[in-house]
């Protein structure tokens, strides 16, 4: 399995990933790259040593999304489903190897997907229901604040399932401090371990 981390400009958050993938699993084949970088910069320095002190190396060279990466790649790995989505839109005959790092690895909200699903399916045959058996009773302006009013709680059980989604991003620290840096590294490293128990058993 070839794997590609993706960030922005590939000087933090992808090369660390890398880092702490090698070192979990040696004959792991991966690299690192950016939707944005220019190539050969070295990583950022608080990246550096935030992975020095867990007694990770990391000595990688930045390098730009190509297609000839993502041919090489068996699944590509991006810190955001913001660069997700700019991966889709840049190289859409890749797609189905693109995901957010913390959807590969994350089962916990695959119940609230299913259950999200059938909340709309319900709500759509609520309304349609509703509109049926009162479209001919009241004007249009009448018809849609009852119809809102109909489908209010319904609607609140929506958005509390998906105030319960997980965010798909890991944090960006560029631009800040130390401990920033190293909370950025504490979310890498916890679904970092993830992949690798997923993928390499460890």
């Amino acid at each position: 399995m070839k794997i590609l981390f993706v960030c922005t400009g590939n000087t933090c958050r992808s090369p660390m990933a890398e880092a702490l993938l090698k070192h979990k699993v040696p004959e792991a084949e991966v690299q690192s790259a950016g939707i944005f970088a220019v190539s050969h910069q070295r990583p950022n320095d608080h990246a550096v040593e935030a992975l020095n002190q867990q007694g990770v190396p990391l000595d990688t060279k930045s390098q730009p999304v190509t297609k000839s990466l993502l041919h090489w790649a068996d699944l590509v790995l991006t810190m955001t489903t913001q660069h997700k989505q700019s991966l889709i839109l840049d190289f859409p005959d890749f797609q189905e190897k693109y995901f957010t790092l913390k959807e590969y690895v994350s089962h916990a909200d695959r119940q609230i997907w299913n259950d999200l699903k059938q909340q709309y399916a319900d709500y759509e045959e609520k309304r349609s229901q509703y509109i049926q058996r009162n479209q001919h009773k009241m004007d249009q302006h009448t018809l849609h604040q009852q119809l809102n009013q109909h489908l209010q709680s319904d609607w609140e059980k929506i958005q509390e399932l998906k105030a319960g989604l997980i965010n798909y991003d890991i944090s960006d620290p560029f631009g800040g401090s130390m401990e920033i840096y190293k909370t950025t590294l504490e979310e890498l490293i916890k679904h970092v371990n993830e992949l690798a128990k997923k993928l390499y058993d460890t």
